[in-house]
Formats: structure tokens, C-alpha cells, sequence
């Protein structure tokens, strides 16, 4: 059976639905929009400071300076220094929370296998994995808007500038959460909960790094396994200085190989 792309679109659809029309949804949107409002309101919206305090300007150069991030003072749009300092972090893991359950749910009431007889596996990997994707790229633009808006009270003058920081972070950091969306689907096919599915991600990144340290220790040499882990590449990123595309190929490699091991899975797994 061929791709359909319709099918993969009413996948996608349904999971916008599920997420804007249920009441577990609306939960997670208001606690989504509480959690910004303070960080807005109080991180973000406070940035002006660096603006106008010389001594907050001076104490903010020796910190950010202290931590390799010196080329975010030099923006021209403050608030989005400190809105790229929080989401680059604040985004991957909230998409292991929000797509903890792609399959899971599913496959606890027994409805996959009435799926998949409508479509097949391989559309209902993509379309669930898009679904999610899409969804955090809505919630990515909302709060690209908002810091946007923030920006324009305080000077008008800033509004072309903050659009188009805006847009070229709100890109960035939907290819930085990716590869984390494309793991929790692969997550979905080996437990049976969304719980579950949040413990065995935080063990991933907790204890991987570990085992990755105790290999090198033995060996003495870099297996670079530590590619495999989503979100490798914030730390080199993240002050936005000397950026090469490379940075960016790696999270689209990470997220190939886990979507196409979630489908192997999906294809060998009893529904």
C-alpha cells in the first residue's frame, strides 16, 4: 500500500483536535500559557533593562561573557536574547511531556489495530510524529509573537527587526526539538504508557551519558555515540555565534534515524 498523503493529514488533524478540543489537552495549553506568561512577563519583558541600566548592562557583559555567550548582547532585539536562553531548553523538554503518548493510549484501549486497518504503519508513524510537530511549532510561533510584541511596546522602531529574529528562532528551535519528538515515538513502541514513556526518557538522558563515559574510560578513545542523544548540539549553538549549517544536519539525522527505528518496530510489533 502506497503513502497517502490524506491519510497522513487526517493523522495529523485528529492530533490537533485531540490537543485543542479534550479536556487533558486544554489542561496542558493552560498550563503551557501560565508557565510563559511568568517567563515573559518577568524574563523576557524584563531584557529592557540591559537596554537602559548601564550598570545591569555592565553586570549582564561579565555574565553572559563568563559563559560564551557575549554575541546575544549584540543583538538588536534584547528580549529575544533571553526568549533564545530559555526556549532552546524549555521546548525539548516540554515536547517529552506533551508527546509522551503517540501510540501508547492506543494501544492500552486496543484501538491501533482498528488504525491500522485504514492505514498503514509507516502513515501512522509519520502522520503522529507530524501531528506533534505541528503542534509544537504552533506553540513555538504563539510565543515567538508574544516576545515580538513585547519588544514593539517598548520601541515601536523594533517591530521589523523582532520579526525576523522571531522567525528565524522559531525554525531553529522547531529543528532543535525534532529529533526529541521522533524519540518519543520510537519510546512509544517499546512501553505501554505515556508514563512510562517519560521514565524511560529521562533514564535515556540521565544514565546515557554515563554509560558513554564509562565506554570511553574502558576504550580511551570517542565512539561519538554521544550523537545518538537529541539536543547534542544546543550547547554549540546556543550563543549564536559562528553558526554553520552542520549544527542543524545533525537533529535532522537524529530524527530520520529514530522515526525510521519506530516504524521497524511498529512494523514487527502485535497489535
Amino acid at each position: 500500500m502506497k503513502i497517502s498523503c490524506s491519510r497522513i493529514w487526517c493523522l495529523v488533524t485528529f492530533e490537533l483536535l485531540r490537543l485543542f478540543t479534550t479536556k487533558r489537552g486544554l489542561l496542558a495549553l493552560s498550563a503551557f500559557a501560565t508557565i510563559w506568561f511568568i517567563i515573559l512577563y518577568y524574563f523576557v519583558g524584563s531584557a529592557s533593562s540591559m537596554v537602559i541600566s548601564p550598570s545591569f548592562e555592565s553586570m549582564a557583559s561579565q555574565l553572559f561573557g563568563a559563559l560564551g555567550l557575549t554575541a546575544l548582547l549584540d543583538w538588536l532585539v534584547a528580549e529575544y536574547a533571553i526568549y533564545w536562553l530559555v526556549a532552546v531548553y524549555f521546548f525539548p523538554s516540554f515536547a517529552l511531556l506533551v508527546c509522551s503518548d503517540q501510540f501508547c493510549s492506543d494501544k492500552h484501549r486496543g484501538t491501533l489495530r482498528f488504525i491500522t486497518l485504514r492505514t498503514t504503519r509507516a502513515e501512522l508513524v509519520l502522520g503522529r510524529y507530524l501531528g506533534q510537530l505541528l503542534i509544537i511549532a504552533i506553540l513555538i510561533l504563539l510565543t515567538s509573537i508574544a516576545t515580538t510584541i513585547l519588544a514593539s511596546v517598548r520601541d515601536i522602531t523594533l517591530l521589523s527587526a523582532s520579526l525576523q529574529i522571531g522567525a528565524t528562532l522559531s525554525l531553529e528551535l522547531l529543528i532543535v526539538v525534532m529529533p526529541f519528538i521522533a524519540l518519543m515515538s520510537l519510546l512509544n513502541n517499546l512501553v505501554n504508557s505515556a508514563r512510562l514513556a517519560i521514565v524511560a526518557a529521562t533514564l535515556f538522558f540521565a544514565l546515557g551519558p554515563l554509560v558513554l563515559a564509562f565506554i570511553q574510560y574502558q576504550f580511551g578513545q570517542v565512539f561519538y555515540l554521544n550523537w545518538l542523544f537529541p539536543g547534542e548540539q544546543i550547547s554549540s549553538i546556543l550563543s549564536q555565534n559562528n553558526m554553520v549549517t552542520s549544527q542543524y544536519l545533525l537533529p535532522l539525522i537524529q530524527t530520520a534515524l529514530l522515526l525510521m527505528t519506530s516504524h521497524f518496530l511498529m512494523k514487527r510489533a502485535s497489535l
